[in-house]
Parts: structure tokens; C-alpha cells; sequence
């Protein structure tokens, strides 16, 4: 398995080095690594387009349904057996698959990972046994401000100059969100001056908090638009955006490029469904006159 998957990092990092090649002939190196990231988040859309659309659609139907497994959950709430059966035929009957919704997932799950596995790589100089990368240093690119080899943790801890008691920086892998903010609040007076010393140290790392903060916000309005008119989804729309924002912390920037892009082509990609099936929605499903009694 573990030669699969470092085959897996080659592969990516031949990828990204071929979209790389294409963009810095127009561009230079501050925006060519990032349009790469980019053209590399469109081309797993696209690929992953067919799924996308299936997963999509049948949310669409699920809601729509929704008054109908109420009313078969009031009907047969003591007897599961006979509800699975009836839900199932439901499903059915509309075509909605209620694991669709988490396939998409669980095939961007690997390469979100792959993703990080290489750029965390490049930070640390894994790579510079390989003649392409050897002289590439994740650290010090960025695309429009966004450090892509730092994360947001990194970015703050550099512009605070945050060490250890010998004095020496803190690797990116031992800092924490704890530590950074134990840091800065313990050293309020000397923490926040050096984090707004000059325009450039905020440049340093205000570009990164912003973009994981604008992703929070797309993963709650993808939510919001997902889960319309289901208040059992309330809080997951809630919880879920403020979750992923907080583990997000330590993440490269360039992984933040790749899931901000692709959240936001994932939010206009399911405004187009829900614009091509609203006539399809508008319909509401036949409903027993009578809501039936429990057996």
C-alpha cells in the first residue's frame, strides 16, 4: 500500500509539474505554481462531473420528498422493518439515492490527502532527490499573497518569530493552534505589534487567514443551499463550516487554493441544478388527506 501511494505523489507531482511548465511560459513563478493548483482543482471537477451531477440531482429530490418519509415515519415509526421497506420504495419510485451524497467525498477525500502529502513534502524538501524539485522551495511561493507551502499557524508563528526555549524557530509540525494563540496572548504587548509591524509582514500572513476564512464561509453557504427547508440539517450547516475552519489551521495554502476552488465551483455547479430542476421542485408530492395513524 505504501508503494502505491508514494507511486500516487509521483504521479501528482508529475502533474503538477507539467501544468506548471504550461503556465510559466506567460506567467511568472508567483502565479504560474497557482494557476497550476487551479487547472489542476478544474481538471478533478470535471473528471469527477458525472458523479457530481448524480449526487446533485438527488439532493434535490430528497428534499422534495421530505413530506412524504415524514408522513411514513408517523405511519410506521414502531415497525422499522416495514419502514426501511417503504422508504426504500420510495427512494426508488424517485430515484434518489440517499448514499449519493457522500461518494463525491469519498473520492476527493484521497486527493485532498495526496494533495497535502505533496505539499507538506515540498515544504520539508522530500522531494529534492528529484531533478525538477530540487531547487523548488514550497516555502518562499506565493500566489496573490497566499503562502502556498505555509499554512495559516506557520504564517502567524513566522511573523510573531515564535521559538523555542533554546531560541530556535518551531518546526511547522509541532506548532499547534493552542500554542499559537497561548503565545500571542501571553505576549499581547510584543505578539500583536509584530504581527502589524509593517505591510509586509501582514502580507505574510493575513493572505492565508483570509482564505480559510472565505472557505468556511462557501462550505456554510454550500451547506445553506444544500439543506434549504430541512431543519433536521440546521446545525450540521452551522457546526460543520466552524469544524473544518478549525482543523483547517495547519493545512498549506495550497491545499486552501484547491478546496477554495473547488467549493466554489461546487456552489455554482449545484445553483445550475437547482435553476434546471425548479419546475421539477415547484411540484409538491402527493400527501395522504388524512395523516395516518399510528398501528
Amino acid at each position: 500500500m505504501g508503494y502505491i501511494w508514494d507511486q500516487l505523489k509521483l504521479l501528482l507531482l508529475k502533474l503538477m509539474e507539467w501544468l506548471y511548465t504550461l503556465t510559466s511560459v506567460v506567467l511568472p513563478d508567483s502565479l504560474a505554481w497557482g494557476l497550476a493548483i487551479i487547472l489542476m482543482t478544474i481538471l478533478v471537477r470535471i473528471l469527477m462531473h458525472p458523479l457530481t451531477q448524480k449526487q446533485m440531482v438527488s439532493m434535490q429530490r430528497m428534499q422534495k420528498i421530505q413530506p412524504m418519509i415524514k408522513v411514513l415515519q408517523d405511519k410506521y415509526g414502531d415497525d422499522k422493518e416495514t419502514l426501511n421497506r417503504e422508504m426504500m420504495a420510495l427512494y426508488k419510485e424517485n430515484k434518489v439515492n440517499p448514499a449519493s451524497g457522500c461518494l463525491p467525498l469519498i473520492i476527493q477525500l484521497p486527493i485532498f490527502i495526496l494533495l497535502y502529502s505533496v505539499l507538506y513534502g515540498l515544504t520539508r524538501g522530500d522531494f529534492s532527490h528529484l531533478e525538477f524539485w530540487k531547487n523548488i522551495d514550497f516555502n518562499n511561493i506565493t500566489f496573490l499573497g497566499i503562502n502556498l507551502g505555509g499554512s495559516v499557524l506557520t504564517t502567524i508563528a513566522n511573523a510573531i518569530k515564535l521559538q523555542d526555549a533554546s531560541g530556535a524557530l518551531i518546526p511547522a509540525d509541532q506548532l499547534g493552534i493552542v500554542m499559537i494563540l497561548f503565545s500571542v496572548f501571553a505576549n499581547i504587548t510584543t505578539s500583536f505589534p509584530m504581527l502589524f509591524a509593517s505591510f509586509a509582514v501582514v502580507c505574510s500572513w493575513l493572505p492565508n487567514l483570509l482564505l480559510l476564512i472565505l472557505i468556511g464561509y462557501l462550505t456554510w453557504y454550500q451547506s445553506h443551499i444544500s439543506s434549504a427547508g430541512n431543519s433536521q440539517m440546521a446545525m450540521m450547516t452551522w457546526f460543520m463550516p466552524l469544524f473544518l475552519t478549525f482543523i483547517c489551521f495547519s493545512i498549506p495554502g495550497g491545499v486552501l487554493l484547491y478546496w477554495g476552488v473547488s467549493s466554489l465551483m461546487g456552489i455554482i455547479h449545484q445553483v445550475r441544478v437547482m435553476r434546471k430542476t425548479k419546475d421539477e421542485m415547484s411540484q409538491k408530492p402527493v400527501l395522504l388527506k388524512d395523516k395516518p395513524k399510528k398501528s
